[in-house]
């Protein structure tokens, strides 16, 4: 079958993406190729034995599309060996190498393609990229001149020498595949692959074209990326240059290149001293040691070393004295800590009385067996932190708990709970000494996360709403946001929770932070499948919701483009429309506070105002339906699989303010949950008709449960618990969806107790405003 865009034939272009831990990056990857006006290419992707859902994700796109040509290695063989594998299946007339956490621009290999076209397909197409920063930012290569500069369109490296002072990456190139083939060009073992492959290349082509555009956004990772990471692996610079200048020592009409090369090594490797997230502190001097023999081993006889710093610092590799090396790093590194120390005792003066405290508590001795909790910014234990807390007594009961809570809230916490209130003593000498932070949102600016403390980050609630580094696009959603505090403050983390593969790949894009994400579900859904018939029907009771009636909880998000809670729809209506069967519990936003129209209508006997009440999934135990718009409860209520319609007026002004990370409307499945209303007229005949919790709807919620509730069984709590305070394996393994048991549906719960069930609503179809009067 014909490639979309393609032919049966060999493509034009074979992109080879070796793929490893980037699952919260590969789709957008992928997504920037197949969309590609041009397209005739294969994609050859290499999971490289990725331990997250990298591979599955691979899968997911070739079902999709043929283009897509998954290899899963059977081990680990780093990027350079997946890159090899790649070439190995690849077809295409020229090899291109992308990175998974990169991106190709809109058109992209159009261009390419024109270029080689108009160039008579030279060995190698040399383009430009662009540096992308979390923050938004896009910076063009700083050396982008040199694809603009004079000289022949097709030529050789003699021609054009400043290709070798570009940063030495394959992925800015196109490589004609037998020119590739026929150089026995391959990629190393270990860091700074990319060199030998450019270099080597370079120097061999006869035919060399360049093409003045961005072609790829190279995505510059806070955290994540190996080359960053302090390691031994950073040795591997010294095999990678062995080889080079092997290369070129075979080929003597290359030796001219010695000296260039030579200073490219040198700096390269005072390039990788200078840097704290390289090398490893206890391995500098034997890394200066081989760079000092390298120095000596290929310094070209003609040599002249460059003149100021970086001559001193050739000086002492050619003396191989690491002492006076050392000694220069050491005076640079003084001055600018002098200046730091300046610059914080500015900043700290006038803040000394907690602080004084504080640090006084930060020299004591963590207490191994103490962990703090807090949910909602310190309101009352709820959500995920509450079901850790409460499977850690059970599990872990060495360990004592305590909340952070508001003073004005702590009358209101239940019997047993241990508490201290912001800003006490007490409160700075237990964030000073804990061992374990639990949180759903993030702890204050001002704690200190000291060596062993562990913080565990529960979120609450499965991303359809943009998060994090994504609210920058959305003024209203980042208003009075700062994202560099956001990002120091998720740099606490250690453990991320997540109920599904999209939350945990948008928590990884979105945060780039390098803690550990828990795929165990969420905590605050076990109770969904540990709840009984009794459990329900005491909820229910406790709410005031008559035998019989069928309750639906309305519970719409926030707007982050208007200020305080405005009503989406007349409730007053819909409540009598609905008839005297249906009781509505409409619960508002957490940030709203009190609404006196709710009071008014509750008052009137015409719904249930449950915005205070403390236990969102005990609402939704009690709850036979969830009317909601583009709220998280959907994903939770979801596990329930009771019916769930979607009321969604503002779509899209919605998504215009706010964003979203897949077509909530689209109808698709996985991404509806049910039947979905644009008016309060088309809500209102979801119900006459019996469409609410009909055939389609029904089918829609099975596959969004699927999607959404995958590692939702009751067991979560369980597995977070002994991943983080027991430092075991978060065991037990995941239910299957098929096998799981879920709490009854108020209606099952009733027919067990021997009481009313609850109503099957389906109004007239002809039922007006008068009907709905006199029945009720």
């Amino acid at each position: 079958m014909p490639a979309p865009g393609g032919s049966a034939a060999a493509p034009r272009f074979s992109i080879v993406v070796p793929v490893y831990k980037v699952q919260g990056y590969l789709r957008a990857c992928l997504d920037s190729v197949l969309a590609q006006s041009c397209g005739d290419f294969e994609v050859i992707a290499v999971d490289d034995r990725s331990p997250d859902g990298s591979g599955a994700i691979l899968d997911e796109y070739a079902a999709r599309d043929p283009r897509v040509v998954p290899l899963h290695l059977p081990e680990n063989k780093g990027i350079g060996n997946a890159r090899n594998e790649g070439v190995a299946r690849a077809r295409g007339d020229y090899l291109l190498f992308l990175d998974s956490d990169d991106t190709l621009l809109p058109d992209a290999l159009e261009s390419i393609a024109a270029r080689l076209a108009a160039t008579e397909d030279p060995d190698i197409l040399v383009y430009d990229y662009a540096r992308t920063f979390w923050w938004g930012e896009a910076k063009r290569n700083r050396d982008a001149e040199v694809l603009s500069a004079p000289g022949p369109e097709v030529g050789t490296i003699d021609d054009r020498p400043d290709l070798l002072r570009l940063f030495t990456v394959v992925w800015n190139k196109a490589y004609r595949r037998d020119f590739y083939l026929a150089g026995g060009f391959s990629f190393p073992d270990g860091f700074y692959e990319d060199a030998v492959v450019v270099y080597e290349s370079l120097f061999s082509a006869d035919r060399i074209a360049l093409l003045d555009q961005v072609c790829v956004h190279y995505r510059q990772r806070r955290q994540g990326n190996a080359l960053r990471t302090p390691s031994r692996e950073h040795f591997a610079a010294f095999a990678q240059y062995e080889r080079l200048f092997a290369f070129i020592e075979e080929r003597p009409a290359l030796h001219r290149w010695r000296a260039f090369l030579f200073e490219h090594m040198i700096d390269h490797y005072l390039f990788i001293l200078a840097r704290p997230d390289r090398v490893p502190a206890a391995a500098r001097a034997e890394f200066f040691r081989r760079a000092a023999q390298h120095y000596r081993r290929y310094r070209p006889a003609d040599f002249v070393r460059p003149k100021g710093v970086m001559g001193v610092q050739y000086d002492a590799l050619a003396r191989g004295s690491y002492t006076a090396f050392a000694a220069l790093k050491l005076a640079a590194r003084g001055r600018k800590k002098a200046a730091g120390r300046l610059k914080k005792a500015r900043h700290t003066l006038g803040k000394q009385a907690y602080a004084r405290f504080y640090q006084l508590q930060l020299h004591r001795p963590l207490d191994p067996h103490l962990a703090v909790y807090a949910a909602y910014w310190n309101r009352t234990p709820a959500c995920n932190p509450l079901a850790v807390y409460e499977k850690a007594k059970e599990l872990a009961p060495q360990v004592h708990g305590v909340w952070v809570v508001k003073k004005e809230l702590a009358d209101t916490l239940p019997e047993g709970i241990d508490y201290v209130v912001p800003n006490t003593p007490r409160y700075w000498e237990v964030m000073a000494r804990a061992t374990y932070f639990v949180n759903n949102v993030n702890f204050p600016d001002a704690v200190v996360k000291r060596p062993g403390q562990i913080h565990l980050q529960t979120h609450h609630g499965t991303p359809l709403k943009r998060m994090g580094i994504d609210q920058q696009q959305y003024p209203a959603a980042a208003k009075g946001m700062s994202m560099r505090k956001l990002l120091q403050r998720a740099d606490r983390w250690d453990f991320s929770v997540s109920s599904n593969q999209h939350t945990t790949e948008q928590w990884e894009r979105v945060y780039p932070c390098s803690f550990q994400s828990l795929d165990t579900g969420y905590p605050r859904n076990d109770v969904y499948y540990r709840a009984t018939a009794q459990d329900v029907l005491d909820v229910r009771a406790r709410l005031g919701i008559a035998p019989g009636r069928t309750a639906v909880l309305y519970a719409p998000t926030v707007r982050d483009y208007q200020n305080g809670y405005v009503p989406r729809m007349d409730l007053a209506r819909v409540t009598r429309e609905l008839g005297p069967d249906v009781v509505l519990l409409v619960r508002t936003h957490y940030f709203y506070g009190e609404d006196a129209r709710l009071a008014e209508l509750q008052e009137q006997g015409a719904l249930i105002d449950v915005s205070r009440h403390p236990s969102v999934e005990e609402l939704c135990l009690a709850a036979d339906a969830l009317i909601t718009d583009y709220s998280s409860i959907m994903f939770d209520y979801a596990n329930l699989d009771r019916p769930i319609i979607t009321y969604a007026d503002d779509w899209d002004v919605y998504v215009k303010s706010r964003g979203v990370t897949f077509d909530l409307l689209s109808g698709e499945p996985g991404d509806t949950p049910g039947v979905v209303a644009t008016s309060e007229d088309e809500l209102i005949a979801a119900f006459r008709d019996g469409s609410w919790d009909g055939a389609e709807a029904t089918a829609r919620r099975a596959a969004f449960r699927a999607r959404f509730c995958q590692w939702d069984d009751g067991h979560a709590a369980e597995r977070v618990v002994r991943r983080v305070f027991l430092h075991q394996e978060a065991t037990p393994e995941v239910v299957p969806l098929d096998e799981r048991t879920v709490a009854p549906s108020p209606r099952e719960a009733a027919k067990a107790a021997g009481t009313a069930g609850t109503a099957v609503t389906t109004l007239p179809a002809q039922a007006d405003a008068s009907d709905m009067d006199l029945a009720g």
